[in-house]
C-alpha cells in the first residue's frame, strides 16, 4: 500500500455558484479524502482553502501534476487563480535583521525545534550585531550596511541573494529600514514584516515610548506584508497585552518584545501552510 500524500489547495475567484460543488466533485473522483475545508466570500470574490489526501503512488511531482492537470478546467470554467501543492513543502525563507534580535532568535528557535514549517538559508543585516547567534545555528550570514547614497546598491545586493537561495519568503524581523518600491515590488506578496506597534497608532521611532507618554492601556504587534505604504500593507496577524500606569517604558519594550515574537511566527507559520490569501488590501487568513 503507497503511503498517503497529504496536499493544499488554495482558489481565489469572482463569486458564484457551484464552486463549491465543482471543486468538490473533482476531488471526490479523484478518490481523496478531504480532511479540512475553509472558504469565504470577501467584495464579491471566493476563496477556497483544502486539505486532502491521496495515494502518493508515483511521488509527490507525479501526483501533483496530475490533480493540477486535471483541475485545470475547472479553474479556467471559474476564472481561478489557484495552486494544488504537497503540504510537506516548506518554503525557503530569508530573514533581515538590523540590531534588535529578539524575533530572529524566535524564529531560530522554532524553526530549530520544527515548530516552523520552514526553511530558513540565509540572515541579512545592515548590522553586524547578529552574526555569531546566526552562524551558531549553521547559517550563512550577510553583512549588507546601507551608507549615505549607496541604498539603492544594497538593496540590489539584498535582492540578489534572494535570488541565489531561491527564497520564497523574506521576512523582515526588526529590519529598522524602509524598502524602497523597486524592492517592494519585487518582493510583493512574498515579504512579511512585524511592527512593534498595534496598528495604525505610534508609528515611528521609539513606539514604546510614545505609548507610555500617552498612558495606553494596551500595547501590540502587527505582522503584515510589506507595500510602498509605510506600514500600511495587508495585515495578517495582530497581538496585545494589557498594561496599567504601573509599567515603565522599559517594562513596556520587554513586554512588548514578547508579543512581536508571537505575532511574527504566526504570520509565518500561516503564509508556509498558504493560510493566507491576499484580498486588496486586506487579507483572509483560514487559521
Amino acid at each position: 500500500m503507497s503511503d498517503l500524500l497529504r496536499c493544499i489547495l488554495t482558489v481565489k475567484c469572482p463569486d458564484k455558484k457551484g464552486i463549491v460543488a465543482a471543486v468538490s466533485t473533482y476531488l471526490f473522483d479523484q478518490g481523496v479524502a478531504i480532511t479540512e475545508a475553509s472558504q469565504c466570500d470577501e467584495g464579491g470574490a471566493f476563496f477556497m482553502r483544502m486539505v486532502f489526501e491521496c495515494a502518493g503512488e508515483g511521488g509527490s511531482d507525479a501526483v501533483t501534476s496530475s490533480l493540477r492537470e486535471g483541475f485545470a478546467a475547472i479553474a479556467q470554467a471559474f476564472d481561478m487563480e489557484w495552486s494544488i501543492q504537497d503540504a510537506a513543502l516548506k518554503p525557503r525563507v530569508l530573514i533581515a535583521v538590523s540590531r534588535f534580535g529578539h524575533c530572529l532568535n524566535d524564529l531560530l528557535h522554532r524553526w530549530r525545534t520544527g515548530q516552523l514549517p520552514v526553511e530558513i538559508v540565509a540572515v541579512v543585516s545592515n548590522h553586524d550585531d547578529m552574526r555569531s547567534l546566526v552562524e551558531w545555528h549553521g547559517l550563512p550570514y550577510f553583512h549588507l550596511p546601507v551608507t549615505k547614497g549607496a541604498k539603492e546598491q544594497q538593496e540590489t545586493e539584498f535582492l540578489a541573494l534572494v535570488d541565489r537561495f531561491s527564497a520564497d519568503l523574506v521576512v523582515l524581523a526588526r529590519y529598522m529600514q524602509i524598502l524602497s518600491p523597486t524592492m517592494c515590488a519585487a518582493l510583493n506578496g512574498r515579504c512579511i514584516n512585524i511592527h512593534h506597534s498595534f496598528l495604525p497608532s505610534f508609528k515611528g521611532a521609539k513606539p514604546y515610548h510614545q505609548a507610555h507618554a500617552r498612558g495606553v492601556k494596551i500595547i501590540g504587534a502587527t505582522a503584515h506584508y510589506v507595500t510602498t505604504d509605510l506600514d500600511e500593507g495587508p495585515i495578517i496577524e495582530q497581538g496585545i497585552h494589557r498594561i496599567s500606569h504601573a509599567y515603565t517604558a522599559e517594562q513596556l519594550v520587554e513586554v512588548g518584545q514578547d508579543v512581536e515574537c508571537t505575532v511574527l511566527a504566526r504570520a509565518v507559520k500561516w503564509h508556509a501552510e498558504q493560510r493566507v490569501m491576499l484580498s486588496g488590501q486586506k487579507t483572509v487568513v483560514f487559521a
